[in-house]
């Protein structure tokens, strides 16, 4: 396995991370995701672990805490070889301060998430969103003072704009708080938008990428093909898609799986590993995380590393998910010298 550090951190964490929403199955939504107990989540860790795989992903919402619940029994004497990642932001429970990231609810999310995992602290905590009703200053200065405590090892966002994560961050380095040291973002061969800005901010202010769905909830698989039905038993089929519909332009998914169908030929792996791999050679990724029904599924991900692509066979997946790009990065993207791009070879 592959260590790299973690954004500004001196944190190293394995660069396939496990994500535990597969575990519970508490509602419709997440059902199409996984039902893993806790037997079987404790074999999944095990397997995990074993691999060299350290960082573990979970979320107080993913199942409205049973995965958290969960995984908390299954790693019952693993706990010191983990990196423990878990989420809040949205909505948990009733009344008004279901959501959002103020004072009050981040501490009682806190509390309530180290009981749920049984732990006395958390490696890495991220905003699973930002909360544009809170002011910054008070998530910040928050989620400071549970560092400060021991609860909380480091913080993270996820899913922020620009312009969210660049404010976070100047108003940290202000008051000599703690600052994001990762971003959990959606980055896949079908959609590249995380390239256009989030990629450039984070190699400018040193914030490591773990990248969730990179698979774009199955779709880059090999399951689905031109001309095929689409699986019934995929999450996408079950509602349990994290990338909406509205997202996937089906001509330019089906190209791309062309050009992978055409790399994983020359290389002996599988489309799904060559995905993978093409994501570990984009700058700023430090981990990607995966999820795993079952121990099948779990090995051929595991598969995705110890191996590289040539550069021509990195140009051509590119080419192939290549997009247009929107309003103003078609316009910076005419004087290059002005606005280098990042350097993908």
């Amino acid at each position: 396995m592959e260590y790299r550090q973690l954004g500004a951190s001196g944190l190293q964490v394995s660069v396939l991370s496990f994500g535990t929403a597969t575990f519970g199955g508490g509602n419709e939504f997440f059902k199409a995701w996984g039902s893993t107990q806790v037997e079987e989540a404790a074999r999944l860790l095990d397997l995990c672990l074993d691999a060299g795989i350290n960082l573990f992903d979970t979320a107080d919402i993913y199942s409205q805490g049973l995965s958290e619940e969960i995984l908390g029994k299954a790693m019952e004497g693993k706990r010191d070889r983990m990196i423990l990642s878990t989420k809040s932001t949205f909505p948990f429970g009733d009344g008004p301060n279901s959501q959002g990231s103020s004072r009050y609810r981040l501490i009682r999310q806190v509390e309530g998430s180290l009981k749920r995992l049984r732990t006395d602290y958390i490696d890495l905590y991220h905003m699973h969103g930002f909360d544009g009703n809170t002011p910054v200053e008070e998530t910040l200065r928050a989620l400071d003072d549970l560092v400060q405590s021991g609860k909380i090892r480091y913080l993270a966002a996820s899913n922020f704009s620009g312009w969210h994560l660049m404010k976070s961050l100047g108003i940290a380095d202000r008051f000599g708080w703690n600052r994001y040291i990762a971003h959990q973002v959606y980055y896949s061969l079908l959609n590249r938008e995380y390239e256009w800005e989030l990629m450039p901010l984070g190699m400018d202010q040193r914030v490591g990428a773990i990248v969730w769905s990179p698979l774009a909830a199955g779709r880059l698989g090999g399951k689905y093909r031109r001309n095929h039905p689409l699986p019934k038993d995929s999450r996408v089929a079950q509602g349990g898609s994290p990338v909406p519909d509205m997202a996937v332009n089906e001509e330019l998914l089906y190209n791309i799986v062309d050009a992978l169908d055409e790399v994983a030929a020359a290389t002996g792996k599988t489309v799904a590993q060559v995905a993978l791999n093409w994501l570990l050679q984009r700058p700023t990724v430090a981990s990607i995380l995966f999820g795993a029904r079952n121990e099948a599924q779990l090995m051929d991900n595991l598969g995705a590393v110890g191996w590289s692509l040539t550069t021509a066979q990195i140009k051509r997946l590119d080419t192939a998910s290549d997009t247009p790009t929107i309003y103003p990065y078609w316009h910076q993207q005419q004087n290059l010298t002005l606005n280098p791009p990042p350097k993908f070879y």
